[in-house]
């Protein structure tokens, strides 16, 4: 077997060595991560701000959302939105301390957000389709989930991580020419998307379906509307879909085959009699 020239060693070593200080600062960041364990799923996350940046996060982009939009104070649709988020906060466990505010867009955009420490928006145009107080507790529940799970910490983390794993396999790389190192990094990128952040982010997105499916139940609303919700959120949006691989969310089929799994569960978290003052 013929011996490895010494200019060819130096050459592996000059791969190798960007790439294993890279794989050292991803362990550090994640060992020095703090820890979240999730009351209601049990799963342990390491996340990559503290509550105090979350929540400074959160604050600031609330304001900017609310300083540009046309925002309802009062009427039907402000009544409603208050009463269900309330309710739902209240059924929440005593872990989650939260400043609860929300924002009533009019705006006939189909959507709603929670963001971090508990800022709620939710857009008029998402009404038609929710329809009900359960409707409503389902995208309500669901988006508050994402924040009381701290989503978007360990999103932030991951990303990090993600990017300084990327800067070590480029700087592996540096002896390459541009065009060579581009289209490494192309197809490492596109791997480091579709194979590690996308599932990640539909992972986020289950466990928010899960964790607001109890916070509904708990609250007194009914989980199963949650299955006519994603339908009618289905026939809004046309039939248009890209395939799950390249979506950071569930497809509707997944998404309604999961809740209608979950559902005998999660129906035992209701209060006896089940129903909800109006």
């Amino acid at each position: 077997m013929p011996m490895m020239q010494p200019q060819s060693r130096s050459r592996l070593w000059w791969r190798i060595i960007p790439i294993g200080i890279a794989l050292a600062v991803v362990a550090y960041q994640f060992l020095g991560a703090p820890q979240f364990i999730n009351p209601e799923t049990g799963r342990t996350a390491r996340l990559g701000l503290s509550e105090q940046q979350e929540s400074a996060l959160g604050m600031q982009g609330f304001r900017e959302v609310t300083a540009q939009a046309r925002l309802l104070t009062s009427g039907p649709a402000y009544d409603q939105v208050r009463r269900v988020s309330g309710r739902l906060a209240a059924a929440m466990s005593d872990t989650v301390n939260f400043d609860w505010q929300v924002a009533v867009v009019d705006d006939p955009a189909q959507n709603a957000f929670c963001l971090p420490g508990g800022k709620i928006c939710v857009y008029t145009g998402i009404l038609p389709i929710t329809k009900t107080d359960d409707g409503l507790a389902v995208v309500l529940g669901h988006e508050m989930a994402h924040a009381t799970c701290h989503h978007g910490a360990e999103r932030v983390l991951h990303q990090n991580m993600t990017q300084t794993a990327m800067l070590g396999v480029q700087g592996s790389f540096a002896d390459l020419d541009y065009q060579q190192q581009r289209t490494i990094m192309g197809l490492l990128g596109a791997g480091a998307q579709y194979g590690v952040l996308l599932p990640f982010s539909r992972s986020h997105e289950s466990e928010a379906d899960l964790v607001g499916l109890k916070y509904m139940a708990r609250a007194g609303y009914d989980p199963r509307e949650a299955v006519g919700f994603w339908r009618r959120m289905a026939e809004a949006s046309g039939g248009s879909k890209q395939p799950e691989f390249m979506s950071t969310h569930p497809l509707h089929e997944t998404r309604i085959r999961q809740i209608e799994e979950w559902l005998p569960e999660v129906m035992k978290e209701r209060p006896a009699g089940g129903q909800v003052e109006r």
